[in-house]
């Protein structure tokens, strides 16, 4: 999906028995988190939970999208422009290359709007951004229309967007993450999922959260490409994927049992990160192997690819005096600093404004 940077202007027509109608509408932003998948990544796939079940391990942290959306004033001869890393004007929406725009937009019967897209972070890194960037825009259409949406019709309808509308491949962790925000546990079965946040005492979130190390390999991709590569077949993945599945048991244990060692959740990164390049060819590269060797005779206690794999960003579980020499050995990729966060998507910003919708 093209979620550089977005701009999309579209004034459309609403008419009323032939009349002009009055619209009391706003400026709104919302600002939606990105997250970071430690253990369960492949068992939130329906293929496989629906008859296995699934669980994911997850937490979003403080590097965001944000989705401004307003009404487009009438000085222009298009009826859309769209600006990601080019700019399209076309003159119907149906013509608007980005799917996740353009469905959404039909979804919801969006009209004469401006919308706009930032984030913090590249796209298609690993981190469940255009997954944020859907349930941030879902979240600012619902605004705009002054309606209230929920965390759950927020997650559920962003799912429908991108498994349906837009017929990506994946699995269903990230619009929930990016929806609701926080370090969860996410259980799939075949009616549905539950979040369950995970109960841990601040200084131990905390002290979880300083041994974390996240770095971007360069390498970005698209996650529905990969996914589609590595598409589970009767049999031939259910073996790791049930494994990796039972590690969300014991990754929740060590994380709320104040007396388990904190650093097992390392060494259990390292476990799920071994199986997890067993699902497909291109979970993982002989460049991205070297980069993960190099952090582990550095010190680092585990990691992982973040997302569906085939570039991004790791993650490293890193012991304070061991971060040194890792931050020096991995000299060559950016290091990535950041704090978990719990809110999920929100709006920020909200300016009423009066406006007329054309004839």
């Amino acid at each position: 999906m093209y979620l550089e940077r977005v701009s999309l202007i579209l004034p459309g027509m609403l008419r009323e028995g032939g009349t002009d109608k009055n619209l009391e509408s706003a400026m709104i932003i919302t600002k939606t988190p990105f997250r970071m998948s430690f253990f369960g990544g492949g068992t939130d796939i329906p293929e496989f939970f629906n008859e296995n079940g699934g669980a994911v391990l997850s937490t979003t942290f403080d590097k965001y999208c944000y989705v401004n959306v307003r009404h487009l004033p009438r000085f222009f001869d298009y009826s859309t422009e769209l600006t990601y890393s080019k700019t399209e004007r076309v003159t119907k929406a149906e013509d608007i290359r980005h799917p996740a725009i353009r469905n959404a937009m039909k979804y919801l019967d969006m009209h004469e709007i401006r919308l706009t897209y930032e984030a913090d972070l590249p796209a298609r890194s690993g981190l469940g951004t255009s997954s944020s960037f859907a349930v941030g825009m879902l979240d600012a259409f619902y605004a705009l229309k002054g309606k209230y949406a929920d965390k759950k019709k927020l997650a559920d309808e962003a799912i429908y967007l991108e498994r349906e509308l837009c017929q990506e491949a994946g699995g269903l962790q990230d619009q929930i993450a990016a929806s609701y925000g926080g370090l969860n546990r996410i259980n799939f079965n075949a009616n549905g999922y539950e979040v369950l946040p995970v109960i841990i005492s601040p200084e131990r979130k905390k002290k979880l959260n300083e041994n974390l190390m996240m770095y971007f390999t360069g390498f970005t991709r698209f996650s529905s490409e990969i996914q589609k590569a590595n598409q589970i077949s009767a049999g031939e993945k259910k073996t790791q994927l049930k494994e990796m599945l039972a590690l969300v048991d014991e990754a929740e244990r060590i994380l709320t049992d104040k007396n388990s060692d904190l650093d097992e959740f390392g060494y259990l990164l390292d476990h799920t990160w071994k199986l997890k390049r067993k699902t497909g060819a291109k979970v993982s590269t002989s460049d991205i192997d070297l980069m993960y060797q190099t952090a582990i005779d550095a010190g680092a206690s585990g990691g992982k690819l973040l997302g569906a794999g085939g570039g991004g960003f790791f993650i490293f579980y890193v012991q304070p005096d061991k971060q040194d020499a890792v931050r020096q050995a991995m000299r060559d990729l950016m290091h990535v600093p950041f704090e978990f966060e719990n809110g999920g998507t929100r709006v920020i910003h909200y300016t009423p404004e009066n406006y007329i919708l054309k004839q």
